[in-house]
């Protein structure tokens, strides 16, 4: 096994320290694009022709290629981990902006009018009525987010050693060790099913309201058997 954890002195960390630095990269660009999606999504949502302009933006930034993003800011950010990390949140806006709007757009009229009528204004409406209500769309767009960043960040190992994980491929092509390699591809894949089983988790906690799926799919059979079209 140690040809697997032997991680070459030249890379700077431990196993476990590329573990930290590659969450690092991967969650925080992730974080700022929610919170960045927030505020946009309600916009969005209140400014309706805001939202095709927007989307047509991001999916053109989400467009360009990760290296082409590392060339232009590496000469304002160096080659550190906020290189890596900007363009990563911008490709996040790309899933994250649509789950809010759509998320919202969900919320019913008769909710919106009875919170209006309750007299809550339109930022306490936001974050008390809609959002809580949007919370599975956002969550699910979360989820995507996050897989993909987790995936984007070995990408960062092309500008100085600063993609995690991903340094291990760049380590494995130069010193002829293949199973570094596969350690970097499956340490990575196992930290993307670990956070978005994290985020599962974490939807079920803020819906309590939201019975699992395979359960809510079997209270509909029950209910169809017991209907008179569901009786032969």
């Amino acid at each position: 096994m140690n040809g697997f954890f032997d991680i070459p002195s030249d890379l700077q960390h431990s196993y476990g320290g590329l573990i930290a630095v590659h969450m690092q990269e991967a969650l925080f660009p992730v974080l700022a694009g929610l919170l960045l999606a927030l505020p946009v999504g309600l916009l969005c949502v209140h400014y309706g022709w805001l939202y095709a302009p927007l989307l047509w933006t991001s999916t053109v930034l989400y467009a360009i290629p990760s290296i082409a993003f590392f060339v232009v800011l590496i000469d304002y950010t160096g080659l550190t981990q906020l290189t890596v990390m900007i363009p990563l949140c911008l490709y996040s806006l790309v899933v994250l902006v649509p789950a809010v709007v759509d998320g919202v757009r969900s919320v019913s009229e008769e909710t919106n009018a009875a919170a209006a009528a309750m007299g809550i204004g339109l930022a306490r409406r936001y974050f008390q009525v809609q959002l809580p209500i949007a919370v599975p769309a956002i969550m699910a767009g979360l989820r995507v987010a996050t897989a993909s960043s987790i995936s984007l960040v070995s990408v960062g190992a092309l500008i100085g050693n600063q993609g995690g994980l991903g340094n291990l491929l760049t380590t494995a092509q130069l010193y002829g060790r293949p199973r570094l390699a596969v350690t970097s591809v499956v340490t990575t894949a196992v930290l993307a099913i670990v956070i978005d089983a994290l985020l599962v988790l974490l939807r079920r906690v803020l819906t309590p309201w939201q019975p699992p799926s395979g359960r809510a799919a079997g209270r509909s059979a029950d209910v169809a058997a017991r209907t008179p079209e569901g009786v032969s």
